[in-house]
């Protein structure tokens, strides 16, 4: 079934274009949007995709206005796509009483907890939903990678984590690699999933590698000098947790970088160069 889709903006860059969309959510019940950038190759045939998920706060549009990456896709002939961070608009009880829960703190789970779970399904939006409405409208082939920042990158990781073999390769900046045991994640998953901690590792990235769910590599870039790398990050737990099951895993640490986008735009260039090794990988 054909869905609709409003355009927003369309801004012209690096021989591609920077477009806005919204759409009606049915697995969120909501009005959504999202970004997208497709690069001057999209005007000849089918590009692959990289997904890009967005962190604590955000929403479609920080990453495409702040990780300057739309040089570099459009040389290697990469989309980019920029979901939302959360369902919006719903409006409920304390959805927006903080920061890091509710309004703008999805966490790509599918929330199993009311009233949460009327709209919070997150995960099934980013790998299922809007995916198939993007192929429907752009120029966009079954290759696809997956990024993010923070509670972006806990979002990137747990969907590479649970469908092995469906994205060609998986990176994060700073990402939130164990929240069952940190208190971002402790306070998300309670409200979404209950209090039944043993559900939780189903969404947890440290979790997924140690139950071997998948053997996915994985591309981590993490600033020394984040206010958030103690508390709430703990990169150490994923690098134990990958040694243990002997899972490949790059991670780079960066002395003076911290959370923001400054550190994101430091390193993106890195990132999509090593999706497009992956992407393009049986097109030598």
């Amino acid at each position: 079934m054909t869905q609709g889709i409003e355009q927003l903006s369309a801004t012209k860059s690096h021989g591609g274009w920077v477009k806005r969309f919204s759409h009606r959510s049915q697995v969120l019940d909501c009005d959504m949007t999202f970004g997208i950038f497709l690069p001057p190759q999209a005007e000849e045939g089918n590009v692959p995709v990289l997904w890009w998920l967005s962190g604590l706060t955000c929403t479609d549009e920080n990453f495409m206005q702040k990780a300057g990456a739309q040089k570099m896709a459009a040389r290697l002939g990469i989309a980019i796509v920029c979901p939302d961070t959360s369902p919006r608009g719903t409006d409920l009880p304390g959805e927006h009483d903080s920061y890091d829960f509710g309004s703008g703190a999805g966490f790509y789970i599918n929330a199993q907890k009311e009233p949460w779970s009327r709209h919070y399904h997150m995960y099934d939006y980013v790998t299922s939903e809007l995916p198939a409405l993007v192929r429907e409208h752009f120029p966009i082939s079954e290759r696809e990678a997956i990024s993010g920042h923070s509670m972006g990158g806990h979002g990137a990781l747990i969907c590479a984590l649970k469908q092995p073999g469906r994205y060609a390769s998986v990176s994060a900046f700073a990402p939130i690699v164990n929240p069952v045991a940190c208190p971002w994640g402790e306070k998300a998953f309670s409200n979404y999933l209950g209090n039944e901690r043993g559900e939780w590792a189903d969404w947890d990235a440290c979790e997924l590698v140690l139950a071997k769910s998948s053997g996915q590599p994985m591309f981590v870039d993490q600033g020394e000098d984040d206010q958030f790398l103690n508390e709430q990050l703990k990169p150490e737990n994923l690098e134990k947790a990958c040694h243990i099951q002997g899972v490949s895993l790059k991670l780079r640490r960066h002395e003076g970088y911290d959370h923001s986008y400054f550190f994101v735009a430091s390193f993106i260039d890195d990132h999509l160069e090593y999706h497009a090794h992956h992407l393009f990988a049986d097109q030598a």
